[in-house]
């Protein structure tokens, strides 16, 4: 593997209620967060390639690390399988490294893997990257999977890691749920309506 890898955290929520509302099933978002050194970190490099293989390495390993994480509460909602519905990306490097690191990773190879481990995924992965000290948070973006217009799956994850990213590392992270917001009702494409043609609709 090319990635130096200092530690990996998962963080795993399940949504039971919102406004005194049972939520059925529950909501449940799973992130996995790898911490890793920055190879360019304090220096211009004009070939990125080592960080964009290091995105491919990463898009399976924290895509798998957080499908599991999603059923790790407790069994699966009603017994049943976890299916996927959103997905989302994001990364934060150190003060000594470049938004356009997090990029390198998040972009050209990240999603293809994290599209296998889940068997599909038609649309864009939302992303977010920053550059941040130890702690920062990263609000990770999700969206439906396979039909980017699904208004009710337009949601985010806050995650951190309060040891990184230090100077010259970065923190990658991958988010996946099982379901959109709690109590969706502000109109647009539903779930029961997508064709996955397009990755749109």
């Amino acid at each position: 593997m090319k990635a130096k890898i200092r530690k990996i955290m998962t963080v795993v929520d399940e949504v039971l209620t919102e406004q005194d509302r049972q939520v059925t099933p529950p909501i449940r978002r799973a992130a996995a967060i790898a911490v890793i050194a920055n190879p360019f970190a304090g220096r211009y490099q004009e070939d990125l390639t080592e960080l964009i293989d290091i995105g491919e390495e990463l898009g399976q390993l924290l895509a798998e690390r957080a499908v599991a994480a999603l059923g790790s509460i407790g069994g699966t909602p009603n017994g049943n399988e976890i299916h996927v519905e959103s997905y989302g990306k994001a990364a934060a490097v150190g003060e000594n490294g470049e938004l356009e690191h997090a990029a390198a990773i998040l972009h050209p190879k990240l999603g293809a893997p994290f599209r296998k481990v889940l068997g599909r995924g038609a649309a864009l992965i939302p992303s977010s990257k920053k550059r941040g000290g130890m702690g920062v948070v990263l609000d990770i973006p999700l969206g439906h999977k396979d039909a980017a217009f699904v208004r009710s799956h337009f949601d985010g994850m806050e995650v951190r890691v309060t040891d990184a990213p230090r100077a010259n590392e970065i923190v990658v992270a991958v988010a996946v749920t099982t379901g959109g917001r709690p109590l969706p009702r502000v109109g647009g494409l539903q779930v029961s309506e997508i064709k996955g043609e397009d990755g749109l609709r």
